[in-house]
């Protein structure tokens, strides 16, 4: 069985308390086909972190789920996730990379620049970020991308892409035919009105039917 040419990439909500999202992270999981999981917590120490990794991590590699941390490699390595997903901000990228060795996994964020794409893919990321394409709840939005820019790297670039920014069932359709490999999703699946495994379910119904 092939595997689609575009796949859910689910990141965590913002907060959390690992133990009770356990639970609801196992069923999205097995609600329907995810290809990674990134946490991503904002305003949390390090100890707090390490738990969240404990309890979730094993959760999605069980499913054969990529686990992500995202900002941290050092934390990526010492606590055993598949790799790490950075911001253009968040530290030294080719560092990160040497960090991570030749098998853990490093996303870049390239908003909407085709050079910054560009110099992550010379750096040996596994994969760069575009957007954000719509308007989002989680995260106030620097940048706006095109689905332009998902057509261009396809046509040009093996390494995938992943696009992020307020995409639900409704509107990811032109990302899917612009060519993402990957599209990054929170709110459409963790606050959808019957669940988040009715939310997996609904964003891989609309991947599929675009």
């Amino acid at each position: 069985m092939t595997e689609p040419a575009c796949r859910l990439y689910l990141v965590t909500p913002p907060r959390l308390e690992p133990k009770a999202f356990a639970e609801t992270l196992a069923r999205a999981l097995d609600a329907g086909d995810v290809a990674a999981l990134q946490l991503r917590l904002k305003d949390v120490d390090d100890d707090a972190l390490c738990r969240s990794i404990d309890v979730l991590r094993p959760i999605a590699q069980a499913r054969e789920v990529a686990f992500l941390m995202n900002d941290r490699a050092d934390l990526a390595v010492q606590m055993g996730c598949d790799g790490v997903h950075l911001g253009q901000e968040d530290g030294d990228h080719a560092a990160a990379r040497k960090l991570l060795g030749p098998d853990g996994m490093l996303g870049i964020t390239c908003h909407a620049s085709r050079h910054l794409a560009m110099q992550a893919g010379e750096i040996g990321a596994d994969y760069v970020a575009f957007g954000a394409f719509f308007p989002s709840s989680t995260k106030d939005a620097e940048h706006r991308a095109e689905p332009e820019v998902l057509e261009w790297w396809s046509a040009m670039m093996e390494l995938p892409s992943v696009a992020i920014g307020g995409i639900t069932p409704e509107n990811c359709a032109p990302l899917v035919r612009a060519g993402a490999d990957f599209l990054a999703v929170v709110s459409a699946v963790w606050n959808h009105p019957e669940g988040p495994a009715a939310g997996v379910k609904a964003m891989n119904a609309a991947i599929t039917a675009a």
